[in-house]
C-alpha cells in the first residue's frame, strides 16, 4: 500500500543532505529518534520477488504516460493540436522525473518537523543518503524493497499526475506556461498532497508523524486523492481561468481520431495494473485484489457508460467506453486494495452514470470548456471512489478491512462506515481545497509571467505548427 514505505534505515543517511546547501541544515530531522527506530526495527532483507514487481510496475506507469495518456488526449483534440498534445504530455513526464529526484521526493516522503502534517523536510534532496543500500520497508514487518525502486515508483506518479491536468485546457495553452505551471504545481499542490496522504513513520515506528489526511484515517491505496481528484479539479480551474477555446459551441470540435483515443484506453487500462497493484509494494495477495478490482470495476464501469448512453442517445459510443473504462479506473484507485471484488464491480456501476451526467449535463449547464473532461472523469470519479471506499471496505460486504498500524501484529480492523466514510469525506474536502486555491494562484502567477495563452491566430492555425513548426500527420 502507497503508504507503507518510508525506511527507517534509509533515514541514517540523511545527515549527508547537510553538506550539499546551506538551505538543507534547518530542515534535518532529529537523528537521535530515527536512530532508536532503526535500533528497534526487525532487520530487514530485500526481496527480490517485490523488488521485480515494484521494477515493473513502474514501467507499467510510465506506459499509462507515454505513450498511453499522450494517445488518449491526443486522439480526443484536432488534427491541428495533435503534436502538441503528445509533446505536452513528454515533456511534462521529462520536467517532472527531474523535479522529483531533485527535491520532491524529499519533500514528499520525509519528516517534515512542524510543518508535517503538510509537507516533508529537504533531508533527501538531492536524494542524499538514498543509494542501493538503503530500504524502503513493505508491509510485511522485515520485507523491504530497494529505496530507489520506491523512488522510482512514486517518480512515475508525479509524472502522470500534472500531465492529466492539461487535457481539460487542451488547444490554446502555451507551452511555456504548461512547462513553468507543472513546476509550480508539483512543488506546491502535488508534493504537500502525497505527504498528506501517504507519509508515515513506517512499521517499525508505529506511532510515528504522519501527514494530515493519514492522520485522519482517510485510506487510498492508489491515489484517488492525490493523483484524480487533485488533477480533475486543477483541471477544472485551469479551464475556467484559460477560458474556452476559440470557436466553442460554434465550430465543430469533435475528436480527430478515436482509434488513437480507443489505443490510449487500452494502454492506460494496462499500465493501471501498475499504478494499483503495484501501489502494494509486494506481489502477494493484496496485490492480486488490487488486480482483479482493476479489471472487474473498469469492466463494469464500461458496461454502464454504453447502457446509460444508449438510453439518453439511443446509441452507444466508442468514446462513451474509452471514458467509461478511464472513470472505471479511477474510481477503483484509491479502493484497489481494500474492497472485494463485488465491491468492485458495484463502484463501476455506480461511477459511470455520475460521470456522464457531469460531462453531458453538468459542463453544458455551467458552460465551461473541459477539453478531456477531466474534472468530470477524474475529478468526479475521483471523489465517488473516496467517499465509497470507506462503505466497501467493510468485511461484511466483502471488504478487506484496514489495517491496525498501531499494532505490531498488523491486524484488519473496521472502525465502521460512518466513521470510515467521514475520514474519507475530509480527505476529499482537503484535497478539494488544497488544490483548488493552490492551483488558481498558480495559474495566476503563470499569467502573470509568461501568460497562459496562445493568440487567437495561433490557436486557428493550430498549436502543432504556431507552437512546435511540424505537423502531427502529412497528406
Amino acid at each position: 500500500m502507497q503508504f507503507n514505505r518510508i525506511s527507517t534505515l534509509g533515514r541514517l543517511g540523511a545527515a549527508a543532505a547537510a553538506l550539499l546547501a546551506p538551505a538543507v541544515a534547518f530542515a534535518q530531522t532529529a537523528a537521535a529518534p530515527a536512530a532508536e527506530a532503526a535500533a528497534a526495527a526487525p532487520a530487514m532483507t530485500v526481496d527480490k520477488g517485490d523488488t521485480t514487481w515494484m521494477l515493473i510496475s513502474s514501467i507499467l506507469v510510465l506506459l499509462m504516460i507515454v505513450p498511453g495518456l499522450a494517445l488518449f488526449y491526443g486522439g480526443l483534440v484536432r488534427a491541428k493540436n495533435m503534436l502538441s498534445v503528445l509533446m505536452q504530455v513528454m515533456m511534462i513526464a521529462a520536467v517532472a522525473m527531474i523535479v522529483w529526484v531533485t527535491y520532491g521526493y524529499s519533500l514528499a516522503f520525509t519528516d517534515g518537523g512542524s510543518m508535517n502534517s503538510f509537507i516533508g523536510g529537504f533531508s533527501k534532496m538531492f536524494l542524499a543518503g538514498v543509494d542501493t543500500t538503503t530500504m524502503s520497508e513493505s508491509f510485511t514487518k522485515g520485507a523491504a524493497i530497494p529505496e530507489l525502486a520506491f523512488v522510482c515508483f512514486q517518480m512515475t506518479f508525479a509524472a502522470i499526475t500534472p500531465a492529466l491536468v492539461i487535457g481539460a485546457f487542451a488547444e490554446r495553452i502555451k507551452f511555456s506556461a504548461v512547462i513553468l505551471f507543472t513546476i509550480l504545481w508539483l512543488t506546491f499542490v502535488y508534493f504537500p498532497m502525497a505527504h498528506m496522504v501517504w507519509f508515515w513513520g513506517g512499521p517499525s515506528a508505529y506511532s510515528g508523524p504522519t501527514g494530515l489526511i493519514f492522520g485522519f484515517g482517510a485510506i487510498d491505496f492508489a491515489g484517488g486523492t492525490v493523483v484524480h481528484i487533485n488533477a480533475g479539479i486543477a483541471g477544472l480551474v485551469g479551464a475556467i481561468m484559460v477560458g474556452k477555446r476559440t470557436g466553442f459551441g460554434k465550430d465543430m470540435m469533435a475528436p480527430h481520431s478515436m482509434t488513437l483515443t480507443m489505443v490510449g484506453a487500452a494502454l492506460l487500462w494496462v499500465g493501471w495494473f501498475g499504478f494499483n497493484a503495484g501501489s502494494n509494494l509486494e506481489a502477494n495477495a493484496y496485490a492480486a485484489l488490487a488486480m482483479i478490482n482493476t479489471f472487474v470495476a473498469t469492466a463494469a464501469a464500461i458496461v454502464a457508460w454504453a447502457l446509460v448512453e444508449t438510453f439518453a442517445r439511443g446509441k452507444a459510443s466508442m468514446l462513451g467506453a474509452a471514458s467509461g473504462a478511464v472513470a472505471g479506473l479511477v474510481v477503483i484507485t484509491p479502493a484497489a486494495g481494500f474492497v472485494g471484488p463485488m465491491g468492485a464491480i458495484i463502484m463501476g456501476l455506480i461511477v459511470s452514470p455520475v460521470c456522464y451526467f457531469f460531462v453531458s449535463t453538468v459542463k453544458n449547464k455551467f458552460g465551461y470548456d473541459d477539453t478531456a473532461d477531466v474534472f468530470g472523469v477524474h475529478g468526479i470519479g475521483g471523489i465517488i471512489g473516496a467517499i465509497l471506499t470507506g462503505v466497501f471496505v467493510n468485511p461484511a460486504l466483502g471488504g478487506a478491512g484496514i489495517v491496525d498500524y498501531s499494532t505490531a501484529d498488523f491486524a484488519a480492523s473496521y472502525a465502521g462506515t460512518a466513521t470510515q466514510v467521514w475520514a474519507q469525506f475530509k480527505g476529499v474536502i482537503v484535497t478539494l481545497l488544497w488544490s483548488g486555491i493552490g492551483s488558481a494562484i498558480l495559474y495566476k502567477i503563470v499569467d502573470l509571467i509568461v501568460g497562459l495563452r496562445v493568440t487567437v491566430e495561433a490557436e486557428r492555425e493550430g498549436l502543432d505548427l504556431a507552437t512546435h513548426g511540424e505537423a502531427a500527420y502529412h497528406s
